[in-house]
């Protein structure tokens, strides 16, 4: 086996990195699922047939194709064969409604569509609904609408094309406080960038080729797609779930020795409670990292003892692809610190602002909204320029969180500009929600606050108001949004006033409804 060093690594495509390993490790495992195994050679193979099919069917540079379903091994070929091909990736989230998906579909321009058998009855409503949507690809199954058996007819010998490293590889969708989700367009070189600063804040930042890597969080959110390139960049190997199950997570984490997570405190939860009842061995990770909200003392402590490893939070977001900023392992302590309140320090080559509503850049400990400055900043908003302006200005991103940064440069979150909830790991934005309920007849008024929930960081309230001489219940307002919006954007809760508090321009004013739910803390943030 050839050994390849991350400094040897100097390509600058996406789609040439597997071929690297490819040539240095054949037989190496790359990633496996559903008990398949697949090798860098076999890997690099099959990408190569996808860019050639996507070559053959006229899907050409700059065009868009999309991913419907869950985690799979097929997802990466697809990855790396489209940025070959200078194709982009569109990865949906399998957990939105049809017009969720129709609306993201038509706004992608996206012309082939694989997707998983389970949601075939989506795609058969998007091929009706989305205007340059022609046909879609089943990733299981037999005959013409078969994945695999598209990808296998084609040739494993690709002309390398003359692209640019600032091209588009990756289009994720976001949702906006328009209440429509928006294209994050993240070119390949956003991509390598993120790897560069990882492996200069530390020796966690640097893999092995021996390393497993879990890959359970969704590849249609940053964290699951850019955590399973970071293996891939190193050579190492990823298990791939199609979902995070606590179960399937600690079974796999004794079957196969993995040493590399990402979850979110929610899961890592679960898993902790499933391990500690069934006295497994799991000595094999050495690193667990986490991010979208900060670790409870009790569960950090519970997580050492099971594990014997170390720990480190990020905190990012699709927009810098992924993770601008890190609480190192020696930032971690069983008995707690000030620190552990905060999502650590900014990346090495990544540089963070606080700033007032006009610009002006605060002092250390004043509280305003979180500029941010980064290589791996996204190419902007899909075909949205004023969207795009509105957030980034003289290379800084506007993230639209809200904190401080202590004298030793830790960042502290204290609230988010924009309003949005991240709920389980889940980014929610209550424009998207209210929305819905203003069509609701029964309803005068509604806002959507955030609100503390022990398990999954915040969850979801509405906030309502009845119209005149009409009743309605709290089962009334989730049921009416139920077949609107994805499952988990339904409000757990929903409570009723005479009147929604507005300033005088008529925008509700969100801090007066949190307030009564985030008594107690210190940050109406959890």
């Amino acid at each position: 086996m050839t050994v390849i060093s991350h400094s040897a690594i100097n390509v600058d495509l996406v789609g040439d990195l597997i071929k690297v390993h490819a040539e240095g490790n054949p037989d190496k495992p790359a990633m496996v699922f559903d008990d398949i195994v697949t090798t860098y050679a076999e890997l690099e193979e099959h990408a190569c047939q996808v860019a050639n099919g996507f070559k053959d069917c006229g899907v050409n540079r700059g065009a868009r194709i999309a991913y419907l379903g869950k985690n799979t091994d097929s997802y990466y070929e697809l990855m790396f064969g489209a940025a070959k091909a200078g194709v982009v990736l569109v990865a949906v989230n399998w957990r939105l409604t049809d017009s969720e998906v129709t609306y993201i579909l038509n706004d992608a321009e996206v012309t082939l569509l694989f997707v998983e058998p389970e949601f075939q009855v989506i795609a058969d409503k998007c091929v009706s609904n989305c205007s340059g949507l022609k046909r879609y690809l089943l990733l299981d199954g037999e005959g013409q609408a078969s994945y695999k058996q598209w990808r296998s007819s084609r040739s494993a010998i690709w002309e390398p094309m003359d692209l640019d490293p600032r091209d588009t590889c990756i289009q994720m969708y976001t949702s906006g406080t328009t209440g429509k989700p928006k294209g994050v367009e993240l070119s390949h070189r956003c991509f390598f960038s993120q790897r560069k600063a990882e492996i200069l804040a530390g020796e966690w930042g640097i893999w092995s080729e021996q390393d497993i890597n879990l890959v359970a969080m969704p590849l249609f959110h940053i964290g699951g797609t850019g955590w399973g390139f970071v293996s891939f960049y190193f050579g190492s190997t990823n298990i791939i779930h199609a979902t995070p199950e606590a179960e399937k997570i600690v079974s796999d984490i004794s079957r196969w020795d993995i040493s590399r997570m990402f979850l979110v405190p929610a899961v890592l939860q679960q898993v902790v409670n499933i391990a500690q009842k069934k006295d497994l061995n799991l000595s094999s990770m050495s690193y667990v990292v986490y991010g979208a909200s900060a670790i409870p003392e009790l569960l950090l402590k519970d997580s050492i003892a099971l594990f014997n490893c170390e720990f480190i939070q990020q905190y990012g977001m699709t927009e810098a692809t992924g993770a601008v900023t890190y609480l190192p392992p020696e930032d971690h302590s069983v008995d707690g610190n000030a620190r552990m309140q905060s999502c650590g320090k900014a990346f090495p080559g990544i540089e963070l602002k606080i700033c007032d509503e006009s610009g002006a850049q605060l002092n250390k400990g004043e509280t305003g909204e979180i500029y941010i400055k980064t290589p791996a900043i996204m190419t902007g908003y899909w075909q949205l320029d004023a969207a795009t302006d509105e957030v980034l200005s003289d290379g800084w991103y506007k993230s639209g969180d809200a904190g401080y940064l202590d004298s030793d440069g830790y960042l502290f979150l204290q609230s988010r500009v924009k309003d949005m909830i991240v709920s389980g790991g889940e980014n929610i934005y209550p424009a998207e929600i209210e929305n819905v309920l203003y069509e609701y007849e029964k309803l005068s008024d509604a806002a959507i606050i955030g609100v503390p929930d022990g398990q999954w960081g915040e969850a979801v309230k509405a906030i309502v108001v009845k119209s005149a001489g009409k009743e309605v219940t709290e089962q009334d307002v989730i049921g009416f949004l139920r077949s609107r919006i994805a499952g988990y954007k339904l409000p757990k809760t929903v409570d009723f006033l005479t009147e929604i508090p507005r300033n005088a321009s008529g925008k509700i004013l969100k801090y007066k409804l949190r307030e009564p739910y985030w008594k107690g803390y210190n940050r109406q943030i959890n």
